[in-house]
């Protein structure tokens, strides 16, 4: 699969712009501000129906423009296919292949597989475990229609669950046959999340070690770790478990919905002991990880967007990345970069064919 040709209309800083791209490698140069990562988003735009960076959809639109609209024709597979994602202030986003309306947008999750590698993955080491269980979400779902429903269904039922007990507390009641209704359908979903991610993370974690070592130099150690309260209690165990504190806090404490994923370096949290050389070279081998997890999954292999990754890696870190990207297993790769010179040096390393759009 490769992306052809884009076409950005008031999506952010760009007003109106069309590239048409190479097959392997398209770069992106200029000073920080001229919208460089903003094409990037338009491209993951048309994967996902939403921005990588922010996610209030209606932000997305030039200040000075009422809608935005982004088109992508790709082929894959030597078939022509186009993806048309558009937004008008006070309407609902619109989502089109081969001009057909998508009913739901989790259709589209995972046919046009990518994977952007992006300084804003810095959340992955600083933020709470919500941003690490998105991103093993997003890792799955694109390759797993049921999960991806599973995780949809589940969530709608804990945000039910909980306005339930805020509806107890509010009203001085309690109703637990009401409430063994959601319980019930939470173990069901969450069991399933559950041994799903177990056996992602069986499959992914090997992969993870294996970039890592080969970014590094093999010169640390590294460890990637699931934690989930599923390990010691069945879900509805958790459930009733939780149940007087739940009806206090007014909200599920227990479940799933609390899995988080610990990123080490020896056998120490990379958050705290790792330098920012090694923090990014842990986010490019979980990212790299992720590219590798839904190719082998996948019969189209996904487009890789490469946002200022080669800032703060000292050249080693860089020529090892570039050594990776060098294989025939990458297909098509979006680079952008504030030093021209730098991005021509890095990818006449890959012996691939390249083009280098200024902006």
């Amino acid at each position: 699969m490769y992306l052809r040709k884009i076409s950005i209309v008031n999506f952010k800083n760009i007003e109106s712009q069309t590239f048409d791209f190479q097959p392997k490698i398209n770069c992106f140069v200029g000073n920080n501000g001229v919208g460089k990562t903003n094409v990037l988003d338009a491209i993951y735009y048309l994967s996902f129906a939403k921005s990588y960076f922010n996610t209030v959809a209606v932000q997305n639109i030039n200040h000075n423009a009422s809608f935005f609209m982004v088109e992508g024709d790709y082929l894959i597979n030597e078939r022509p296919e186009k993806i048309i994602c558009s937004l008008k202030k006070g309407q609902k986003k619109v989502l089109k292949r081969n001009d057909k309306i998508y009913e739901k947008f989790s259709e589209h999750i995972g046919q046009f597989p990518l994977v952007i590698i992006s300084p804003a993955d810095r959340d992955l080491v600083t933020e709470g475990s919500e941003t690490r269980r998105k991103f093993m979400d997003g890792v799955i779902s694109q390759q797993n229609k049921s999960y991806l429903n599973d995780l949809i269904s589940y969530n709608k039922v804990l945000t039910q669950r909980n306005a339930l007990l805020k509806y107890f507390a509010a009203n001085r009641t309690f109703d637990a046959l009401n409430l063994s209704v959601y319980d019930e359908q939470l173990s069901e979903f969450g069991a399933r999340i559950y041994e799903v991610r177990k056996q992602f993370l069986e499959a992914f974690i090997p992969i993870f070690n294996q970039k890592y070592q080969v970014i590094s130099g093999d010169s640390e150690r590294v460890n990637l770790l699931y934690k989930s309260q599923l390990y010691d209690f069945k879900m509805n165990d958790l459930l009733k478990k939780s149940l007087e504190k739940d009806k206090i806090l007014q909200f599920t404490t227990a479940g799933i919905h609390k899995d988080d994923l610990s990123f080490d370096i020896g056998e120490f949290p990379i958050k705290k002991f790792g330098s920012q050389g090694q923090q990014k070279s842990y986010l490019i081998a979980l990212k790299l990880a992720q590219f590798e997890f839904i190719k082998q999954k996948s019969t189209i292999t996904p487009i890789l967007l490469l946002d200022d990754i080669f800032d703060k890696l000292d050249e080693i870190r860089v020529s090892h990345i570039v050594d990776l990207v060098n294989k025939d297993e990458f297909g098509q790769i979006f680079i952008t970069d504030t030093h021209p010179e730098r991005t021509e040096n890095i990818v006449k390393m890959s012996n691939k064919p390249y083009q280098i759009f200024k902006l």
